[in-house]
């Protein structure tokens, strides 16, 4: 019988820029379509992924924008959030060995567990590096357009700014309708919702660093703490506050 929750596991979030990884229990996710792809791992026992049918796995990788709903009977859970297309997403998706829809079993499955359960036991961030390493390596170097990496660390450095795609194409040299075919191609995904999950990230940033939801909203760019709430939900599957309510300890790693 897996051990309890409360026995083995406080609920922990770390951040790096374009990454999340999260441990603790399933939290019984609503059906939602996330703007970033998801790596999900059973630390205790299988789960089920809803999408058209039903995918029963202990890791699967769960893409961008699919609507689903995960299940878990119980034990701990880990959640790892990249951005959809990049290379460690990509690297991800090549490392399962099912291809289901989502794709399941990642090749190190056995050894991920492994490492989410020390993990469960002792938070430490250099495991958790390695953790995320394993499931999403990334290379040792990334070769893209300069204008559109430029355009995308603007974008996660200032994620409150009402970034226009016009602007960022007119300083990268190219026409509008040309950046976001460029832009996506690389990413993976389209300029709104990249602006979407940059701001979704700092808005942790500021939750870790202490600050209340008031707060996150207006340093992330949202209008109001409702719309991050509800734009939260719709990205993660839940509300901040009910992230909160469990008392999760959140460790920027975005910072030296």
């Amino acid at each position: 019988m897996p051990p309890t929750l409360s026995e083995t596991c406080s609920p922990t979030l770390w951040l790096w820029a374009g990454r999340v990884l999260y441990l603790g229990p399933s939290l019984d996710l609503d059906r939602h379509s996330g703007a970033v792809s998801c790596v999900a791992v059973g630390l205790d026992e299988p789960f089920t992924v809803e999408v058209t049918g039903t995918v029963t796995a202990r890791s699967a990788l769960i893409p961008a924008r699919v609507r689903h709903r995960l299940r878990s009977p119980g034990g701990r859970m880990m959640f790892c959030y990249l951005d959809p297309g990049s290379p460690s997403e990509r690297a991800c998706r090549a490392a399962m060995s099912q291809d289901t829809e989502p794709a399941t079993r990642h090749r190190d499955e056995d050894e991920l567990i492994a490492l989410g359960r020390r993990l469960s036991a002792t938070p430490d961030a250099d495991l958790a590096d390695r953790w995320l390493d394993l499931a999403a390596p990334r290379p040792a170097s990334v070769v893209g357009h300069p204008g559109i990496r430029g355009a995308a660390e603007a974008v996660m450095n200032d994620p409150a700014r009402n970034w226009r795609a016009g602007e960022l194409a007119a300083l990268a040299g190219w026409s509008t309708s040309a950046f976001l075919r460029g832009f996506r191609a690389e990413t993976g995904t389209s300029f709104r919702r990249y602006r979407l999950w940059a701001r979704m990230l700092r808005a942790c940033q500021v939750l870790a660093g202490g600050g209340n939801l008031t707060l996150a909203a207006a340093e992330a760019g949202f209008a109001t703490p409702s719309h991050l709430s509800s734009t939260f939900h719709t990205v993660f599957g839940l509300t901040p506050s009910r992230l909160l309510d469990t008392g999760v300890a959140i460790h920027d790693r975005t910072r030296p």
